[in-house]
């Protein structure tokens, strides 16, 4: 077994976790270190997808008792499906688009270059947001609306661009249509869940000849490390926003994507 590999590995599951769901952009993390330990084959890719896997598996374990009453409930209780109706209308917008561009935005998006430039302008828009007087008069995500959802939905699309955030443009765009932070961030939780799940699963299918069985020591280390990273990096962003901003992501996005570019500049 190849240390070296596992050790890649291990600081991929890491990374992966710790960034997925901080408004800084996991995708851009991972291409970022994937270049700097030239781990960013066809076969890392696919190691990427799977330990998106875990860290989306950390969120249903965070929330299990809210999934499950509403798996329960779904078919009696409004609160279930209201909720469950929300996930579905967010979830669109960007699964539609992003089933229509995979492809262009695999192949020309994906680079340091981009993330640095989406690492950049998104913090510029942190800063700008939260110098905008908002009224989250949302509490909870039961009372969000079905419009609040498709917005949300909207903003998360921006997010396939790689630097640009998930976590970020949802969040952030919840904050601009209505939520409360607390809210806005819980709710970028649960939507992580249907759009991840998608986006990892179409990239697995089509990458499934690259996964060998002598890997398996490789994808279970990112794995277990992916998913322990991301169930800290939950229960510490849901304990950051009761008292903070986001003020802070967005000098470090600024600071992170000048670094980009400074050290991958003669490559560009």
């Amino acid at each position: 077994m190849d240390l070296i590999l596992l050790c890649k590995a291990l600081i991929q599951g890491l990374v992966e976790g710790a960034t997925e769901f901080l408004p800084i952009s996991s995708t851009g993390h991972l291409i970022i270190v994937g270049d700097l330990l030239s781990f960013n084959d066809d076969k890392a890719k696919v190691f990427d997808i799977v330990i998106q896997l875990a860290a989306i598996l950390a969120v249903c374990w965070e929330y299990r008792r809210k999934l499950i009453d509403t798996v329960l409930h779904i078919t009696h209780q409004s609160k279930a499906q209201k909720f469950s109706l929300n996930l579905i209308i967010a979830f669109l917008p960007a699964a539609l688009i992003g089933l229509a561009f995979h492809d262009q935005i695999k192949a020309h998006l994906f680079s340091p270059l981009t993330v640095a430039i989406a690492l950049i302008l998104g913090g510029i828009a942190i800063l700008i947001i939260e110098q905008t007087p908002l009224n989250g008069k949302t509490v909870s995500i039961d009372a969000m609306s079905h419009k609040q959802a498709l917005k949300i939905g909207f903003a998360q699309a921006a997010a396939l661009i790689p630097g640009v955030s998930r976590s970020g443009a949802t969040i952030l765009g919840g904050m601009l249509f209505g939520l409360n932070r607390h809210t806005a961030t819980e709710f970028s939780f649960f939507l992580a869940i249907p759009i991840m799940f998608a986006a990892s699963g179409y990239d697995l299918l089509k990458s499934w000849q690259l996964l060998s069985m002598d890997d398996l020591g490789m994808f279970a280390v990112g794995f277990v490390t992916a998913f322990a990273s991301a169930l800290v990096a939950i229960k510490f962003l849901l304990r950051f926003v009761a008292s903070h901003n986001f003020k802070v992501f967005a000098w470090y996005r600024i600071a992170l994507g000048l670094i980009v570019i400074a050290y991958f500049g003669k490559a560009f």
